[in-house]
């Protein structure tokens, strides 16, 4: 062999081994340069999946959930091995046998770009996936595809194949807001995703291509032809049988969007502590995975519900049928049982309203009306059922005419969606928690959540707090005062103020007791002159009412200032619980993620009513305490102290007791308990009509008006419009509760007074009662009365 034959033979060796050499010094020197500037891969087993904010009752009913991105986290061993099988099939079948990185896919891809310069998705491994969707950007780009490499390698050095697709299967996007497998499994089929077959398998593997394309939802053939594509993957790889692929294939996708479903319906629960939450947290409440605890009672909740819809469906029919909602179209009027399907489109294109269901009438007789429903589904309601409305030739109602209808007592009725709007609150006076809220019949008509944004008018629910004022002054409920007519005279303006009473009649001489448990308007102006003006409306604040908002005139007497339904239900908190300041709360306590409890609601205690069905009787029934038990007594940081004084408290209860059994609330006795206080309110024209109710466990507040101040009409005061939604609320809420009456509190004595006079009534007086009024303030053997008939603005201040 010549000299230069061997020289061109090492020429010929040396560069084979310098081109086999160059591409791993090419690799080395691109890891050595990208390596730095690679995110720390220890972070994916701490990565947070944005998992959404989930809310309850205190019972464990969920409620709420809000959040862009639905997300149901699994472990490895929850994932079904279908779901597993089938993903690798679809996206990486060699994932458990490469390093991360598939070189082969790599190779085809860079031939392919070699040989025809076209770019392709070839060689991206679900590690590599992963790295991108977690830490790198989706353009397509060289540089980002080497960092991906890169990051795919270090990945696999530190995670097991487990753990990789663990994370994988729970963060990848799958469509309709679902992130991971287990919510899709959810979102597609509303089944946990150990439940699902091997076609639900295949169809949700073939989704990560194009999820919001292919999804199911919006275009079912495509999903189709990419969950046949997964199932002959999974045949040619051999993780299916024939007979598994032949029966997968043969499988009808059936898919619907599975919408959040709560457990309980309390939707402006939800929206409150949602709005607490963000306030707290911002942005992270919606992905930090917290679960919430509200002190809302399921079964309280529920009966609120139904309580204002039924009284705002009864407002409805006492004031008359408004005509149908809508008519079919003309080419369907006349043939409705013959275009069942198309009425049933055109029924789906209505509103939806709890409770009230949209119908196509068929036809109408003078005992029945048969319409189609919803579900194609024919229905009658008996003459029963829709005399209410008064059908006429004037108010017709005729086949085609789109109506609603609800059912009661195992019948169907005639309907419409309430115009009127209601609110009910609850809570708890011992600890402020708030057990039930309903701020209008339906939250996703209207989301405008009247207990806590709508400030009205409370009328005369605003008068116990008046004569608490007058009672903490000296004034007794044996006072007596005039109910006659007055005339208000104001320099400054022409015309005077003839204030009213409810019925238009007066009494004369009545003692405040009578005033209060009939609600006078007349004695109420009197009380706040006998108080004053500024006294008045500083003792009143103590009750949690703003000052601000408390009228600088003798209006506010009849309650024209402007409070929220929540606000009213804390003042009358006070009276439920013998004068204690309370804060309403709606959230009991917070989980997050992890399971760990981050959040206690912890009220100061008020130790003196801990448990009001334990009382201490001191021998004297006018003197009777409730003492705290050792167990009871909390450091004294954290006991409150009565705000008011507890003998006023007592007295306004004792009043108000008796407007639930004889006076303007008297209906409310059918609940058949003796420790049930209240009083009616409504304002001018009937515009607002409340009703506010307690006893010692339980304070409710209902409230029925037009959201724009409109009269109700004739005769819908607080008694007739408002009383009935609280009595069935307080019916379920109160009916395993046993009947609790406070104790009264020293410094109060009973007295013989003459019925007409209020004075002590003297040795045998044929008209003297029994009475209560503070031991400093009994009244003398005096019979002289007081009145006055005219008084000018300018006299008065």
């Amino acid at each position: 062999m010549s000299r230069a034959l061997k020289i061109s033979i090492w020429i010929i060796l040396a560069l084979l081994v310098l081109g086999s050499l160059a591409p791993f010094a090419i690799f080395y020197g691109a890891r050595a340069y990208y390596d730095p500037g690679l995110p720390e891969v220890l972070s994916l087993r701490n990565l947070e999946l944005e998992v959404p904010l989930r809310i309850y009752t205190r019972d464990g009913k969920q409620i709420g959930e809000f959040g862009a991105e639905r997300r149901e986290p699994l472990a490895y061993s929850q994932i079904s091995p279908k779901i597993i099988a089938a993903f690798v099939a679809a996206e990486d079948d060699r994932f458990f046998e490469h390093p991360g990185v598939d070189w082969q896919g790599l190779m085809r891809a860079g031939l392919k770009l070699l040989t025809s310069g076209e770019k392709s998705q070839g060689g991206s491994t679900i590690t590599m996936q992963l790295a991108r969707n977690v830490y790198l950007s989706s353009t397509r780009s060289y540089e980002r595809k080497t960092r991906e490499i890169f990051l795919a390698l270090r990945i696999e050095q530190e995670l097991s194949k487990e753990a990789i697709l663990e994370i994988y299967l729970n963060k990848i996007f799958l469509g309709q807001r679902a992130y991971g497998v287990g919510s899709a499994s959810q979102v597609y089929f509303g089944r946990d995703a150990s439940e699902l077959s091997w076609s639900q398998a295949a169809l949700l593997a073939g989704l990560p291509k194009a999820p919001s394309r292919d999804n199911p939802i919006t275009s079912p053939r495509r999903a189709l032809g990419r969950r046949n594509y997964v199932l002959r993957r999974l045949r040619e790889l051999g993780k299916i049988s024939s007979a598994e692929y032949d029966a997968a294939m043969a499988e009808k996708i059936e898919v619907s969007q599975q919408l959040f479903m709560a457990e309980t319906e309390a939707s402006y629960v939800a929206e409150m502590v949602r709005a607490e939450m963000v306030a707290k947290y911002g942005r992270k409440a919606y992905t930090a995975g917290y679960s919430v605890y509200s002190t809302v009672s399921a079964e309280r909740q529920q009966a609120a519900n139904l309580a204002l819809r039924t009284a705002l469906l009864n407002y409805e029919e006492r004031h008359g049928w408004r005509g149908p909602e809508q008519r079919l179209p003309r080419e369907l009027r006349n043939d409705v049982l013959g275009k069942a399907d198309s009425v049933e489109t055109a029924l789906k294109a209505q509103p939806r309203v709890i409770g009230l269901r949209p119908a196509a009438v068929i036809s109408v007789t003078d005992s029945k009306i048969r319409a189609q429903a919803m579900g194609r589904r024919i229905v009658e309601i008996p003459k029963s059922g829709f005399k209410w409305a008064r059908i006429s030739s004037d108010n017709p109602l005729v086949q085609g005419d789109i109506i609603r209808i609800r059912a009661q007592d195992d019948e169907w009725r005639l309907a419409q969606i309430p115009e009127v709007q209601g609110a009910l609150t609850a809570i708890d006076p011992r600890t402020g928690a708030i057990e039930a809220v309903v701020g209008g019949y339906d939250f996703y008509l209207n989301k405008y959540n009247r207990v806590i944004q709508a400030q009205r008018q409370p009328g005369s629910g605003f008068k116990p707090f008046l004569y608490a004022a007058a009672f903490d002054k000296g004034l007794t409920p044996a006072t007596v005062l005039d109910d006659e007519p007055i005339v208000y005279r104001n320099s400054e303006r022409a015309g005077a103020w003839r204030p009213q009473n409810a019925d238009g009649k007066f009494l004369g001489p009545i003692r405040l007791r009578e005033a209060l448990i009939k609600s006078r308007n007349l004695v109420a102006i009197r009380v706040l002159q006998e108080v004053g003006m500024g006294p008045a409306r500083q003792y009143i604040s103590k009750f949690g009412l703003d000052k601000k908002r408390i009228p600088r005139d003798l209006s506010m007497a009849l309650g024209s200032g402007s409070f929220t339904p929540m606000e009213m239900a804390e003042a009358y908190a006070m009276l439920a619980n013998g004068g204690y300041r309370i804060k309403p709360y709606i959230i009991q306590s917070i989980v997050d993620a992890a399971g760990n409890k981050i959040f206690e609601a912890a009220p100061p205690a008020l130790c003196q009513i801990c448990d009001t069905r334990r009382f201490v009787d001191s021998g004297h029934p006018e003197k009777g305490e409730l003492r705290p038990t050792a167990s009871e007594r909390l450091p004294a940081s954290r006991e409150l102290q009565p705000a008011v004084d507890p003998r006023v408290v007592w007295l306004t209860n004792d009043v108000l007791r008796e407007v639930t059994t004889r006076g303007t609330g008297a209906r409310a006795r059918r609940l058949g308990r003796k420790d049930i206080a209240g009083k009616t309110g409504t304002t001018n024209d009937e515009t607002d009509a409340w009703f506010y109710g307690y006893n010692p466990g339980l304070v409710a507040v209902a409230w029925v008006g037009f959201d724009q101040p409109a009269p109700l009409g004739r005769g819908e005061q607080g008694a007739r419009a408002a009383l009935p939604m609280w009595m069935d609320f307080m019916r379920v809420a109160l009916k395993d509760e046993p009947e609790t009456v406070r104790p009264r509190p020293t410094g109060l004595v009973n007295v013989r007074i003459n019925r007409h006079s209020g004075l002590l009534a003297r040795s045998g007086d044929s008209e003297a009662m029994m009475e209560v009024v503070q031991e400093e303030h009994v009244p003398p053997l005096d019979d002289g009365l007081f009145g006055v008939d005219v008084l000018t603005m300018d006299e008065l201040f």
